[in-house]
This record gives C-alpha cells, structure tokens and sequence, in this order.
C-alpha cells in the first residue's frame, strides 16, 4: 500500500466517522471496517476503565478509541489502551502504538476474527506487554503476554466472575471480572 492509499483511506475514514455516529471505524488489512456500537460493549469498556484507572501507576493513562497506526494495512483504535500520561494529555486522535503498555478489546460478533486472531499479531509484533480480550457473547476475558514477532506465548481464558490479575510492567492490575455484563445470547456458564 502506498502513502497515497494510506492517505485515502484515512481521508475516507474521518468522513465516516462524521457520517455514522455510533459506529467504530478502524482500518484493518487495509480495509475500512465500521461495527454499531452495542450496549454491553459500552458497559464492558466503562466498567473495566473503571477498575483500572485507579490502580495505573503515576504517569499512566487510559485511552478509549483513538488511532493507532500500526503498518500500512492495519490502524486500530483500541477499546481501552494504557499509554503515557504525558501522551494522553496531548490530547491527539493518533498515537504510536510504540507507547501502549497494556491493550484492551471488547468482542462484538462482526469483530470475532480481528479481536483474536489479526490483532494479537499485530499488538505482540509490537512489543505490547498485555492484551485482554474482554468477550460478553462468551463470558470470559482472554489474557495474552510476553510478545514476540509471531504472537503472544503466554494466553489464559478465566470465565466472568473470576479475578484477573495481570503482572504487568506497571505493575499488578486487578479486574474483577463479575462486574462485566454477558450479553443474554452468550452460552451457559457454569
């Protein structure tokens, strides 16, 4: 892709993001993809800025959707990142993804394959230390760490309701996973 492709797209994503209110834009392997924004997606995002914004060392902030460039195919725009304070208080719609420290996405059922399967690549090719993958369709959190060129070698599943502890460089984040909502369609949990 060439910077004049990436430079449309880009022009061609902030137009949709002024025409479609309520949807997340992000570009992913080069295409522009748009997901309406559900409420459990909204409530899994506020509650888990919630549990963690108190608990992020001094000088560390939360971010929700903003862009991130990761290569000439894919810019994504994070649920929830944690970033630099000095950064966030730029107060900028774009940030290298060089500064995220800990990553966050809410599942939605057009958002299965980028959230597991396109962006783990991408976020541990960048070298983010954690990755929570936060899904109310199946009541569980997925946890991913110690990245490399290929993925993430360490994933863990815990159902809703359990702990999660994250050892994280910023140090041990705790989120009580009870507190999120399971959409009503998801699987029995036992």
């Amino acid at each position: 892709m060439t910077i004049s492709d990436l430079d449309r797209l880009h022009s061609q994503l902030s137009r949709l993001e002024d025409m479609f209110p309520g949807y997340l834009t992000e570009i992913v392997e080069g295409s522009i993809m748009m997901n309406p924004v559900r409420p459990f997606h909204g409530k899994t995002i506020q509650r888990t800025w919630a549990l963690l914004e108190d608990q992020l060392p001094s000088g560390w902030a939360l971010v929700s959707d903003v862009a991130f460039p990761f290569d000439d195919t894919n810019e994504f725009c994070p649920d929830l990142a944690v970033i630099p304070a000095e950064a966030e208080a730029e107060n900028r719609s774009e940030y290298s993804p060089d500064i995220i420290e800990l990553v966050a996405e809410v599942v939605s059922p057009s958002s299965v394959r980028r959230d597991y399967e396109v962006k783990p690549h991408c976020y541990a090719s960048r070298g983010i230390p954690n990755y929570l993958i936060l899904d109310p369709v199946k009541g569980h959190v997925v946890t991913m760490w110690n990245p490399g060129p290929d993925g993430y070698l360490g994933r863990d599943t815990l159902p809703y309701g359990s702990e999660l502890v994250v050892d994280s460089p910023l140090g041990k984040l705790r989120l009580d996973t009870g507190s999120l909502p399971v959409d009503p369609k998801a699987p029995h949990r036992s």
